[in-house]
This record gives structure tokens, sequence and C-alpha cells, in this order.
């Protein structure tokens, strides 16, 4: 069965995030995905409170932003959930929204180089590589963790346009999609991911998240009934989004599992 699992969006005050993880964790969700947006809370301080108030949840950051976050201090972060909550963590990474990053003087004259290089180096990190980069963005000079995960962990790659999408088959391990996704968008964004992986001459898993909007007062077999169809299409989890930042994030928890226990 594809996993399944509910957003905690960021503008959920931090102070709440800890009944929305346990609420998950009662409930039988899978997973539970937050992310990095500006000026909210941060995704590695969110993702470490939320998998250490639960025990079996698997917590997701999909994504963040690369050009807000050195490379190394990234590694350093995620090499360090990974080993304090083994098996638990998904994060991924991606362009981030270009005006926020404007505000921040980090807005990269090409984002999609960005991400290679940085994924490249972020993946090479985490296998414990000793690494040295002087690529356009990523400067590494002789640089390795201290305190690498058990085992290279997967890095996933938030990826819309066709570039990204491609770039994320060649170097990522998994892609990010978001909720404005359709079906058939899904299809032609697979299309381009495996494009990617074949240029690349990979073979190895590709884990493919979807992200789906839906108002918690819809029918939620009607719900299921979407959710099996975006796995058909390949989608190895499906995550429910909230139709609105109005929405009762524990509400929201609350539903998915409805939806959950009709799959």
């Amino acid at each position: 069965m594809t996993t399944f699992g509910a957003t905690c969006i960021p503008q959920v005050p931090s102070e709440r995030l800890r009944d929305v993880a346990r609420a998950a964790e009662d409930e039988g969700l899978d997973e539970l995905w937050l992310w990095e947006d500006c000026f909210w809370g941060g995704g590695i301080a969110t993702a470490a409170a939320a998998l250490a108030w639960t025990t079996r949840l698997r917590v997701g950051i999909g994504v963040l932003p690369v050009p807000l976050r050195n490379v190394a201090l990234t590694a350093m972060e995620t090499a360090a959930l990974h080993r304090l909550f083994p098996g638990r963590v998904i994060v991924g990474v991606g362009h981030g929204v270009q005006d926020w990053m404007g505000q921040v003087g980090t807005r990269p004259e090409s984002p999609v180089t960005l991400l290679r290089e940085y994924i490249e180096a972020l993946r090479a990190l985490l296998r414990g590589d000793r690494v040295t980069s002087h690529g356009r963005y990523v400067h590494l000079d002789d640089v390795q963790l201290g305190w690498p995960p058990a085992g290279a962990p997967a890095v996933l790659a938030g990826a819309r346009g066709p570039r990204t999408l491609r770039l994320s088959g060649e170097v990522a391990d998994g892609s990010v999609l978001d909720r404005v996704t359709t079906l058939e968008e899904f299809r032609s964004a697979r299309a381009a991911i495996d494009a990617g992986r074949a240029a690349a001459g990979r073979s190895d898993p590709h884990r493919i998240v979807q992200y789906m909007g839906a108002a918690d007062s819809a029918d939620p077999a009607a719900i299921a009934e979407t959710v099996r169809s975006w796995a058909a299409a390949g989608a190895d989890t499906v995550v429910l989004h909230p139709a609105s930042g109005d929405e009762d994030p524990i509400a929201h928890v609350r539903f998915a599992a409805q939806v959950r226990s009709l799959l």
C-alpha cells in the first residue's frame, strides 16, 4: 500500500506542534510532513521536536530551501536527526520561493545549478565521504562529517518544472511534488524523472512523494479513491494537505486518519 500521511503547515504556531504530532501517531498515520517556509519555524527544529515527542511516527521535511542553508550545515543537522531517530526521518531540499530568497540576499542566478551542486555534495557528505567541491555555488574544502549516519540516507528533491524534475531523477533519491500537480501532470513529471534517471544510468529506488490538497469537510471515501489513483500512477507516498491555512491542524490529522482507514 502507498504510504499515507498528513502535513502540519509552517503557519501552525510551533507550540501547537506537540499536540499535532502526538495526534498523528495516536491516529495511526504513517508520516507527518513539515517544511521550511520563510519566515516561520525552522524545518530541522520542528522535525526534531516532532520526532522526540513520538515513538513510531516518521517525519518528513519537504522541503528545506537550499539557498538559505549552507550544505555542510544541512548535512550536519540531517545526520544528527538520522542518528537520533533511525529510520524515522525523510529529508528533502528544493529551490525555495525565489522572492523570499531575494529578501534574505541568497537568490541564485541559476537555481537548477545550485540544486545540482547542493544535492551531489549533500549525498556525498551523508555517505561519510571527504568532500572537496568548487562549483559555481557550493564550495567545500576537505569537508567530512564527524558523525555521519550509520547508512547513507535518501535525499529527496522538491521538483515541479521539467528541468528540475529531470535533475531530481539524475541526482536525488526521490522527488516531492506539490499539491497543485494534477494526475496528468504527475504522469509527465514521472516521465521527466525517469528520463533523468536513465541519463544518469540509475536503477536504484526513487521515492515519489505527492502532496494532495483536500478540505477536511470532504468525503473521506472520495479522497481515498483519489489516493488510490495517485498510487496507481506511481506515487509511493501521498501526503494530505489542508485546503486552506484556516483549518485546525489536529482536525486535519484526524481527517487524514479517516482516509487512511479506507485505503
